[in-house]
């Protein structure tokens, strides 16, 4: 009988991997077949397995959640979210970020320091989202970042390097240091997530960590430039 579950905790294409060799390995389960982007897993099984038996064959990173009804199942794909649900919470982010920043500096507006202010805020929330999950993060963020390939050890200290960053600027300690290191971190990102889109790779974004889970759209490469642009300026200003 053909079976399909919800399952999470998914980001890449060895992720897919992992699922598929882990439920294939468990006896009466035939013709696993993962949807990385509908977040499914679909397996052929002899009898009706409780999902707690499932997710117990299954690496910790990983969940099967419920069933998918498949009589719904076209209904729901005709219901994905837009790309513009998707990116909401990113873009709230930026909402507040902005708003904090107008509020803090509207009676003696300083450009420099809102924009310092704006750059601290940024990193210190940033950063936030991805110490909620600093076991995955790593393997979200390899998935584009060049040096994070090539480095394993810099994806997992790479929110540590964002919280820094964002206290030297809010405190306005060494700020060139923290300018230099911002045009080398993101223009190392930057240059990770334009290949990948223009490969047209469907990936998770590792921006907000993974507790969020967003594709890697223009959105992410947006971020990144506002970022750049500021260091950039105010590097030079």
């Amino acid at each position: 009988m053909k079976r399909t579950y919800h399952i999470s905790g998914m980001t890449c294409s060895s992720c897919v991997t992992a699922v598929e060799n882990s439920l294939s390995s468990l006896l009466g389960i035939s013709q696993v077949s993962v949807n990385l982007e509908k977040e499914q897993v679909s397996f052929s099984a002899e009898k009706q397995l409780p999902i707690s038996e499932l997710n117990k064959i299954l690496p910790e990173k990983y969940a099967i959640s419920k069933p998918v009804d498949s009589a719904l199942e076209g209904i729901q794909t005709g219901l994905e979210k837009s790309k513009l649900e998707q990116l909401k919470p990113l873009l709230l982010i930026f909402l507040f970020l902005f708003s904090a920043v107008f509020l803090m500096h509207y009676k003696n507006w300083n450009i420099s320091e809102a924009m310092l202010d704006f750059m601290g805020l940024f990193y210190i929330v940033f950063s936030f989202f991805k110490l909620l999950d600093l076991n995955g993060f790593p393997k979200s963020f390899r998935m584009y970042d060049p040096l994070a390939k090539r480095v394993p050890a810099y994806a997992r200290v790479y929110p540590f390097l964002e919280l820094a960053l964002g206290i030297l600027f809010l405190m306005r300690l060494q700020i060139t240091t923290a300018l230099i290191s911002t045009i080398v971190i993101l223009g190392i990102t930057t240059f990770g997530v334009t290949k990948t889109l223009l490969n047209k790779k469907k990936i998770r974004c590792a921006c907000l960590g993974t507790a969020l889970q967003l594709p890697m759209t223009e959105a992410t490469l947006i971020e990144n430039t506002i970022m750049l642009f500021m260091a950039v300026s105010m590097l030079f200003m």
